[in-house]
């Protein structure tokens, strides 16, 4: 069983990084470039990395736990910048 309440949190979270990340991707340039193609790059690793965490028996809150992770780093990322 999952808990709903950190599924809610993740959804809140990432959607400061959409809003980050389109920003940034509206201002153009090298870095709106660098950012789209970190943006498919970071997406194709936690797949991978959430298909690794279930197929070895992990749960759908270790998969959670581990997005919001990425989530808040993107979010320092990004708000550093």
């Amino acid at each position: 069983m999952y808990n709903p309440f950190a599924v809610a949190l993740l959804a809140l979270e990432a959607q400061k990084v959409v809003e980050l990340r389109l920003m940034k991707l509206a201002w153009g340039g090298s870095e709106g470039c660098a950012e789209a193609q970190q943006m498919v790059s970071e997406k194709v690793s936690a797949y991978i990395e959430a298909s690794g965490t279930l197929m070895m028996g992990g749960s759908c809150d270790t998969v959670v736990a581990r997005y919001r992770e990425h989530v808040a780093a993107n979010t320092k990322r990004l708000t550093v910048a």
